[in-house]
């Protein structure tokens, strides 16, 4: 009897774990340690938008980031100004270190100086990107 009472309290909060990280993934916020971080054309290996860039972390094996690749490259088409930049995580693990990527994909909004205005952890939605965007630009 103890024991299906342990298996049906672990089974209720990783449930209750799950769904929260869902809800959570993909979501773009304006995090505090972001502030004063700054990306230039030297560390992009390309130049940042006119408007804004939206810089993606990603990996080789990552399904969500090949998603989030294609989501980015159609708001970067759609807004006049926006970049789209994808960085290989691999490669580039100084920068990870530095900017605390822990997973990819992690997309961050850029504004014109180079600026870190937002992050997302995940594979964020069309809609929350462009939303970003507008309130960042």
């Amino acid at each position: 009897m103890t024991g299906l009472v342990v298996c049906v309290a672990v089974l209720a909060a990783a449930s209750a774990y799950g769904v929260l990280h869902r809800r959570r993934s993909g979501r773009v916020r304006v995090r505090g340690r972001d502030d004063g971080k700054r990306l230039g054309a030297a560390e992009l290996g390309t130049g940042l938008g006119e408007r804004a860039t939206l810089v993606q972390f990603s990996s080789a094996f990552c399904a969500p980031c090949r998603a989030t690749r294609r989501v980015l490259g159609e708001v970067a088409g759609m807004v006049p100004g926006v970049t789209h930049v994808e960085i290989d995580a691999e490669d580039h693990l100084d920068l990870v270190r530095r900017l605390d990527i822990l997973k990819t994909p992690t997309v961050l909004l850029l504004d014109a100086d180079g600026n870190v205005v937002r992050r997302a952890t995940g594979q964020p939605r069309k809609a929350d990107v462009i939303a970003a965007l507008g309130e960042a630009v």
